[in-house]
Parts: C-alpha cells; structure tokens; sequence
C-alpha cells in the first residue's frame, strides 16, 4: 500500500490528515508550526463556532483532532524534494521517503521590504532551478534561517562566491559559507549586476540575487522538482495533481480565494484522490 506525507498543518493540511487516517491509508504530517493562520487575531466567517476563534486555537483544536483519530505529526522543517525510487523530502532532521506527498504550506508572502527590491529585477527564489545560470559567479542570499542557508549551500557547489545578507538579523552557521549582518538601506539593478547599499554606505555587487527568507513555501518546494508554476502559485488540474507523479498541492499555494473554507475542499478533492489511487494497490 502506498504511503502519503503532507508537508503542512494549516487547516488544509490537517484536514486532508483526518480523511486519510479515517480510511485506514498510511499518512503523516510534517510541519516546523509557522503559517498564516497562528498570525490571524480572530476567525468569524468559518462554519461551526458561535463565536470568533482565534486562529492559533483553531489550529491546536485541528491538530487534536487528527491526533485522536491516530494521526501522527512529525515537527521538521523541509527545505528541499527530490525523486530517488520515490519522492523525497529533505529535512533539516531527516529525510522522508514517500509514494505521495501533498504540499500544503501555503504561500510565500516574504519579500522583504527594502528599497528598490521587487520580482521585476531578475530576483531569484530557487537556487536547484536557477544555479545553472550563475556557474563561477558571485552571488547573495537575502535570509536569515536554515532555508537561506540549505539555499547557500546549494549554490556554492557551482558559484564562484556566495554570501548570505541577513539584513540587520544576527545569524549562527557551521557552514564555510559568508555571513553578511549588515542592514541593507537599497537595492539596484545595473546592467547585469545587483548594487547592494548597506547602512553604513559600503557597497556590494553581485550577479545574483537569491531570496530565501522564513520557510521553503510550497511553490518553492515544487519549483525543486520540476512542478509547474505561474506566477508563484502551483498549477494543478482537477485532482489538485501536479505534473509530476504522486505530487499534490492544495491550499493557497494553488492560487484562487486565500480562505480557510477554500482550503479544506482542496484537500478533501486531494485526499479522496489519493485514497484512490491506495485502493488500487
């Protein structure tokens, strides 16, 4: 019987968990216990509560759930998939080995708010995508996790140089890789290169700019392994599949309405699919 792990404990995540474990399928929920939802003050407008609830104990109140029902919740934080004789997914604790794996962690909302930056520039978001095309050059790392640096790492196995700019965040790596504290006041685009103004006016120039800041999200994640994506949303069909084999995606990660109702019907649509495809084992 195949196996399914859901990267997630967001409503979506936690829900498709409930399905699953009901039907007796194999299935844990990895999560490092960030999201959207622990930030929402207090919930109004999903069935079931007379009154608002906030959205930290909606989570805890999920969680339970799953857990009663015999569901199992690993805490990790992933930053990377790959495809080995089944997905793979790489954790800072460990790898997981899996015939399914749903990602449900939402949606990168994480470009940090300093001058000149945006997405129009030729910033990058994965470095397994797009190291090739920075072969012996210098580039940055705009973080200040184990993302920014599982990031770095991969780049340095090709790039000339690579730094990561914690922009003003104190930062601890066992890594060779630079570390850069410094506050960064702007950011410019010249020609081929990125002209980045620090706060006390020294300047570093780079001919990649990678942004890894907070967690992997979903879109990230998917972008590793050669999922399809559009505008940082995940395309999935009907079956909330992507186009590579036993790989789902629900939740805001998908694009459409960012709502907690929304969610939950992508994960049911994705959980009854893939309880199918155990059945056929």
């Amino acid at each position: 019987m195949k196996n399914v792990i859901i990267v997630g404990s967001g409503p979506a995540g936690i829900t498709a968990g409930i399905y699953l474990t009901r039907a007796k399928i194999n299935n844990i929920v990895i999560t490092n216990n960030q999201g959207a939802l622990t930030k929402a003050d207090l919930i109004e407008n999903y069935y079931g509560f007379e009154q608002p609830i906030e959205g930290k104990k909606l989570l805890e109140e999920g969680k339970r759930q799953y857990i009663n029902l015999g569901g199992t919740i690993i805490e990790d934080e992933i930053v990377g998939i790959t495809y080995e004789d089944k997905l793979v997914l790489k954790g800072l604790k460990e790898n997981y080995k899996s015939d399914i794996i749903v990602l449900a962690t939402g949606v990168s909302r994480l470009l940090p708010n300093i001058k000149g930056l945006s997405d129009e520039i030729g910033i990058s978001y994965c470095a397994i995508c797009d190291a090739f095309f920075y072969r012996d050059k210098d580039v940055v790392v705009l973080g200040n996790g184990s993302y920014a640096i599982a990031e770095a790492e991969v780049l340095s196995k090709t790039s000339k140089s690579v730094s990561i700019l914690t922009n003003n965040r104190n930062m601890t790596s066992d890594t060779n890789i630079k570390v850069n504290t410094k506050g960064i006041k702007e950011v410019i685009k010249e020609e081929d290169k990125f002209k980045i103004l620090f706060e006390d006016e020294t300047v570093l120039y780079s001919d990649g700019m990678f942004i890894a800041e907070g967690i992997a999200g979903a879109s990230a994640l998917a972008k590793k392994i050669g999922a399809r994506t559009e505008n940082n949303k995940i395309i999935v069909n009907d079956n909330m599949k992507t186009n590579i084999p036993g790989l789902y995606a629900i939740g805001d990660c998908i694009g459409g309405i960012l709502q907690i109702s929304k969610a939950v019907y992508d994960c049911i649509v994705a959980a009854l699919n893939s309880i199918k495809e155990n059945k056929k084992e």
